[in-house]
């Protein structure tokens, strides 16, 4: 992979705002959590952005974090006795946790890019991946997820109602307010049609 020199301009600018977009709270939150559901033998990162890639880019932590959250037996991703020193071996282990955290559940936007992490361009969209995926984990709430609960929003669940046929058949009668109301109605005032307009002067 060929070494990227620094941006100026308007990359220097958009790089800048990707930047501010990461949170060193989240981060704190993130590290306790995976911490807490992979084990303390994952370490923990130096704090700051660049800590946290360098802890996550080769892809391992965030392996053994999604293989935690499936039963014991089906484990989606193989986790290397060693950790992977070639670049590309990297990559793919990240982009192995990728796909078993899509295969979980989260939806593709809010996924990150193989890069964002591996070259640190976009480092806030790897945590709102891992965001979603807690998010996800404490809503299955199968037994899976380690941690405080309160550290991720509940996702919102389907809530299916079942109506009978007689009450469906009801719901036909109804005029929806979205057609108006005819309720206080009358032709009261009104004249015939065809007469003329009455002018008094």
């Amino acid at each position: 992979m060929a070494n990227k020199g620094p941006s100026y301009g308007m990359s220097r600018e958009v790089q800048s705002k990707i930047e501010k977009k990461y949170d060193e709270e989240l981060e704190e939150r993130l590290v306790e959590w995976i911490v807490v559901q992979c084990g303390p033998d994952v370490g923990r990162p130096d704090r700051g952005r660049l800590g946290f890639q360098v802890w996550l880019k080769n892809g391992v932590i965030l392996s053994k974090l999604v293989n935690s959250l499936y039963p014991e037996g089906s484990k989606p991703v193989k986790v290397p006795e060693n950790p992977p020193s070639m670049v590309f071996k990297q990559m793919e282990q990240v982009a192995q946790f990728l796909k078993a955290a899509e295969d979980y559940g989260v939806i593709k936007t809010d996924m990150f890019q193989t890069v964002d992490l591996f070259e640190g361009k976009d480092m806030a969209a790897v945590q709102r991946t891992l965001m979603a995926l807690g998010s996800l984990a404490v809503t299955k709430n199968d037994g899976n997820y380690r941690g405080d609960p309160n550290w991720f929003m509940k996702k919102a669940q389907e809530h299916k109602r079942d109506f009978t046929d007689s009450q469906l058949q009801e719901g036909k009668h109804v005029i929806g307010l979205q057609m108006g109301s005819n309720r206080g109605a009358s032709q009261a005032g009104m004249t015939g049609y065809g007469r003329p307009r009455q002018i008094i002067s």
